[in-house]
């Protein structure tokens, strides 16, 4: 290993010029890539079926191709899944990637070309690490190895050819022999399937190594860090790895997480927010300094940006890099080389800039409380938590929220199940501030708040620790990229999370 780092970090850092041609070129490095998705595609099924072999413009490819939701493909995938070929894409797919989303219970099989995992989800985590090492030219990452907190799901066999897993499981069972090196803990460890043995294990193992760097989501590094300081009596996780340089995390906002991780890590590191899913690798931040993360133009994915006002309509219309604001929420629709034809991935984005194309990640297009037209997103709801913790003194570890609907005593309001590291000394104090804060943020919910004519003051209830693991438990979904829905426009994930209180 010690060879091979010097030599992988060189070719990190020279790959900088080629990304530096998409960021300055983002128009015609989309055109591209859409020309050669559908070159590409061109003699599979759903080719020859929407005339890709006479799609020379976006205009025309966007006229002769529907907008998709997952059910629509799962006809396809599902006989990809049973062997077929050239279906949605030209080259054999052996691997699925198994997503269930953040709350549903039926699983998604997102299908993973050898294109989508070169091009896409491997050349987008290499570009972390240059745009890494560009932001930070000193950085002895590669002298140590990262922690890898991945997905809880064992590689399962469809047939004899095929198999799926969480992207996570995936991407190590597909990683070069030299990338294992680089991470710790052992395959074994990293894809166990019991999330609580896991956590034991991943302790046990990682606790001597030499970490540099850590990525996984907020919630479950938390879990581990904790259970790795009480095994070491340690303060602080800088005690245990010194050279510890890095934190990538992504799935979730950090922004409630952040002050937490601060105090148990015990010493400034860098923190990089990346976007990436089993449809693809997205976005990474290239700047820590400044909010959005660059997004990856030259991928294997072409993007289409839908007005969150245009889902749910007939025939939805979405625009170009050239022609998005920053500020205003879109979904975002792709074509990729793994097969996905204007796929309605169900995230909503906002770009924080233009030229360079900068995003972040705003909500999802069902996770949102609009009960009253208050219109409220989770990149509002995470905000207002931050705020109230900082007014406060309290630490979150995690939150849900749902509507209060409008009855004989009362008119509407929110209602807040929230996990404290740290509880406020007083409860009433934090809701008034984060009701104050939502006011700040939407002006949606500003009006409604207004008199109390349309919604009340939010009521926030303080449920024990293990309260929303408990109820990730019954549903399977314990570990891993599984996240408690942060909001939701009816009552059913908070009514039976309810139970466990």
């Amino acid at each position: 290993m010690k060879l091979l780092s010097p030599a992988i970090s060189r070719l990190a850092r020279l790959r900088m010029g080629k990304i530096d041609n998409w960021i300055q070129n983002p128009v015609l490095a989309q055109r591209e890539v859409l020309q050669e998705l559908i070159t590409a595609a061109q003699y599979t099924e759903f080719g020859r079926k929407h005339g890709f072999d006479s799609l020379f413009t976006i205009k025309t490819f966007k006229e002769a191709v529907p907008i998709h939701e997952y059910e629509d493909l799962k006809p396809y995938i599902e006989r990809i899944m049973n062997g077929e070929e050239n279906i949605l894409w030209n080259t054999p797919i052996t691997w699925f990637a198994k997503s269930s989303g953040t709350t549903s219970d039926k699983s998604k099989f997102i299908p993973i070309s050898e294109e989508s995992l070169e091009e896409t989800h491997f050349q987008g985590a290499k570009d972390v690490l240059t745009l890494y090492y560009a932001f930070n030219p000193d950085s002895d990452l590669l002298t140590g190895k990262g922690l890898v907190i991945g997905g809880s799901h064992q590689v399962s066999k469809l047939n004899e050819e095929s198999q799926y897993g969480d992207l996570s499981a995936v991407l190590m069972q597909n990683t070069p022999f030299w990338g294992h090196w680089l991470r710790t803990p052992d395959l074994s460890i990293a894809l166990m399937d019991e999330w609580e043995s896991k956590i034991e294990r991943l302790a046990d193992s990682t606790i001597l190594e030499n970490v540099t760097s850590i990525s996984g989501v907020p919630t479950w590094t938390l879990v581990l860090i904790k259970r790795i300081l009480e095994k070491t009596g340690k303060q602080t996780l800088k005690e245990v790895w010194p050279n510890l340089e890095l934190y990538i995390h992504g799935g979730v906002s950090f922004t409630p997480y952040k002050e937490q991780f601060a105090k148990l890590i015990g010493a400034p590191i860098h923190y990089v927010d990346l976007y990436n899913a089993s449809e693809g690798f997205f976005a990474a931040q290239n700047d820590p300094t400044q909010e959005g993360m660059l997004l990856f133009l030259q991928h294997g994915i072409f993007y289409e940006f839908m007005p969150v006002e245009e889902y749910g309509k007939a025939h939805p219309e979405t625009i170009g890099l050239a022609a998005v604001e920053t500020g205003k929420n879109y979904a975002m629709v792709i074509s990729t080389n793994g097969g996905l034809w204007r796929y309605l991935l169900g995230d909503t984005i906002a770009f924080t800039s233009t030229y360079p194309f900068k995003i972040k990640v705003t909500g999802r297009l069902k996770h949102f409380i609009n009960a009253f037209g208050e219109e409220v997103i989770v990149d509002n709801s995470d905000r207002a938590i931050a705020v109230a913790c900082e007014k406060t003194g309290a630490i979150v570890n995690d939150y849900t929220a749902a509507p209060i609907y409008f009855s004989e005593e009362g008119n509407g309001s929110h209602e807040w199940l929230v996990e404290f590291e740290n509880p406020p000394s007083d409860i009433g104090l934090f809701t008034y501030e984060l009701d104050n804060a939502l006011k700040s943020v939407n002006s949606d919910y500003e009006a409604k708040r207004h008199k109390d004519i349309a919604l009340r003051m939010p009521e926030v209830h303080a449920v024990a620790k293990g309260v929303f693991e408990q109820w990730l438990k019954t549903k399977g979904k314990l570990g891993g990229q599984h996240k408690i829905p942060r909001l939701s426009n009816d009552r059913k994930y908070l009514e039976e999370i309810m139970q466990y209180m």
